[in-house]
């Protein structure tokens, strides 16, 4: 009897990986792993060190040049890198058309996504179906000053196709690119043209993922198609719809630098609709050179983008616990 359990004691003790097994094992996953924290050490974590620029009047030595030197010899000047951001009224401004703007991009990058997923879902013909997604997310892969010059063959004055159209239809040409009446539309138009693409694809795949006997279900006790997609595919998409959302919310004090910036073609006569806090930001600092007022305006847009999370995460999770993030 002894000597069974000491043989049994010996095979377990063989069945188990040995140090240098396990070793391995962890060096493998360490591998897989490195690429992506060796980015956020190196792209988000250290750059957080400027941090401190927000907070200093930085004045660059001619006799030392070196940047950390500089940083420390700099005089400390506590918030006021911060005021500029709310002295004009070109500031407020920004502030207003960041906020508005990505409202409305949150609201319609939450409802059309999921129209066009559930549409595209019920597309039978698989070749079909793929040719209308790759059409869609292929302008997620063009860079804003790509689109600015296909948008400026459009409402160029001179040499645009719609001014044309308007001119053959006997009517004055209109100087789209100093009316900033229209570029609320057409600054959305484009954000949806380019980005739609990419969110159809996250939601289309999380209705691929339902179980069919659901829908077989529903058809059964009556369900219309209509019914189909109200109780069974969009309580499936609560989830992911509820983290864009909270996402999306927390950079809602930040704005896509290209679409502002180049997709006007930078004309001031549209600074009123078309200003955002990036691209005030950046003026600034190309007219000014003062690096520390730039990086207040960034660890303030964070600051508050944070909060932004929580609350949004709180709200979501007091309506749907399962849907919030933590």
């Amino acid at each position: 009897m002894r000597s069974n359990t000491k043989a049994v004691a010996r095979a377990e003790t063989l069945q188990q990986p040995s140090r240098f097994t396990k070793w391995k094992k962890t060096l493998v996953l360490l591998t897989m792993v490195a690429p992506t924290a060796i980015w956020l050490l190196l792209l988000r974590y250290l750059p957080m060190g400027g941090i401190v620029l927000a907070f200093k009047n930085y004045k660059i030595n001619p006799r030392n040049p070196s940047f950390w030197s500089n940083l420390v010899s700099s005089q400390w000047v506590g918030f006021k890198n911060f005021e500029f951001l709310f002295k004009t009224d070109a500031a407020w401004v920004a502030i207003r058309n960041t906020l508005l703007y990505n409202v409305v991009f949150i609201i319609l990058g939450a409802i059309i996504p999921v129209a066009f997923a559930i549409m595209m879902n019920e597309i039978t013909k698989k070749f079909v179906a793929k040719a209308y997604q790759t059409m869609m997310f292929f302008p997620y892969f063009l860079s804003w000053v790509v689109v600015s010059y296909f948008l400026n063959a459009f409402l160029d004055a001179q040499y645009g196709m719609i001014p044309a159209m308007q001119e053959a239809a006997g009517h004055a040409r209109t100087s789209w690119y100093t009316t900033p009446g229209p570029w609320p539309f057409i600054l959305t138009f484009a954000n949806l043209w380019k980005n739609v693409g990419y969110s159809t694809v996250l939601y289309l795949a999380a209705i691929t993922g339902i179980d069919t006997n659901q829908y077989e279900a529903a058809a059964i006790d009556g369900a219309t198609k209509w019914q189909q997609v109200l109780h069974v595919t969009i309580p499936h998409l609560r989830t992911m719809i509820a983290i864009l959302f909270i996402m999306n919310v927390g950079k809602i004090f930040a704005s896509d630098f290209g679409l502002f910036y180049n997709v006007p073609m930078q004309n001031g006569a549209l600074f009123s609709v078309t200003q955002t806090i990036d691209t005030y930001v950046y003026r600034a600092y190309m007219a000014t050179g003062d690096p520390g007022q730039s990086s207040a305006a960034g660890l303030l847009q964070n600051v508050l983008g944070f909060v932004c999370i929580l609350t949004a995460n709180g709200i979501v999770k007091k309506i749907d616990s399962e849907s919030s993030l933590f």
